[in-house]
């Protein structure tokens, strides 16, 4: 009997992991530090997560039934978009900002470009930084907490504006500080993190050399030499855990290649530096992710292996 066979280039290795199934380790892995917020915050931080990742849900099958396109809900990919948008939100934010930027994150960052696996840069991050030149006052008013009103810095502002200033380590370890929904408990973040390694979603590299790239710029350039305090500050304060675990390692927008990988890692920290120390902003981790995300194409084809068997390119 005639068969057909499929010839293809090696390697062969095959993986039956699925999408559906990474997506929901990610959504499992995010709920620590989302249950955390959500009970230090109060109901809004609550309703901000939930209406956010409903909307980016929505968005998908409206825009996918609109275009007669496969209805790809079901892989979870929206609904971890979704959830991140509305942890990189302040608690106190109007409910339907989040939303908006779900929807940017679905219609004009992922779908516009093909889907799940075109994406030139992180959806989530787009939304946040589209949310952030839209609405900067709402997206930069802080809720302390333990007190019902509004206000106060984040450590990182405090740490900026006064070169004498010095951060609560165990505030910031523990989450007792303004910041997003999501990134301010660093305990509940790492619970997160060591999951997805434990389950091989994420490898470490990219998160320890982008976190360790960024301490040594601040012990460079902050101005204060090897003090460990304030570079321990620099590293638990802010977005850079979440952003480093949970972002920075997407795979659609993060090279594929190992050397590629570390030169990712490093020209994120070197950006995030750059932004946090000598920026207008206290931050950084959102724009250095999405700006390196662009170059990330650049960095997989300099950095694609010899293949076995072929000579290296002649000088």
């Amino acid at each position: 009997m005639n068969k057909v066979l499929n010839l293809s280039s090696s390697p062969h290795v095959r993986d039956s992991i699925t999408t559906s199934e990474i997506m929901r380790d990610v959504c499992i892995a995010l709920l620590p530090t989302t249950i955390y917020g959500c009970i230090q915050f109060g109901v809004h931080a609550l309703f901000v997560v939930i209406f956010s990742t409903l909307f980016a849900v929505l968005a998908e099958y409206c825009y996918e039934k609109a275009m007669k396109l496969p209805i790809t809900i079901g892989d979870y990919s929206a609904a971890v978009t979704g959830l991140l948008i509305g942890l990189n939100c302040p608690p106190s934010i109007p409910i339907w900002i989040p939303c908006l930027g779900s929807v940017f994150a679905i219609i004009v960052v992922k779908q516009l470009y093909g889907g799940l696996g075109h994406n030139f840069m992180n959806p989530a991050l787009a939304a946040r930084c589209f949310l952030l030149l839209s609405f900067a006052s709402k997206m930069t008013t802080w809720t302390v907490p333990g007190v019902d009103t509004m206000g106060g810095a984040t450590p990182l502002a405090y740490l900026k504006a006064s070169p004498d200033h010095t951060a609560n380590l165990l505030a910031l370890v523990f989450g007792r500080v303004p910041g997003t929904i999501g990134e301010v408990s660093k305990i509940c973040i790492l619970i997160g993190a060591i999951y997805l390694i434990i389950r091989d979603v994420i490898s470490p590299k990219i998160p320890f050399i982008y976190i360790a790239t960024v301490a040594i710029f601040v012990a460079i350039f902050g101005g204060r030499g090897f003090d460990l305090y304030y570079i321990c500050s620099e590293i638990f304060g802010g977005g850079l855990m979440f952003g480093a675990f949970f972002m920075a390692t997407d795979y659609v927008t993060s090279p594929i290649t190992p050397k590629g990988q570390v030169i990712y890692a490093l020209i994120l920290g070197v950006i995030t530096g750059l932004f946090r120390l000598f920026g207008g902003s206290a931050e950084g981790v959102s724009y250095a992710i999405i700006l390196t995300n662009i170059i990330v194409p650049t960095i997989n084809k300099k950095t694609i292996p010899v293949a076995f068997g072929k000579e290296g390119a002649k000088k």
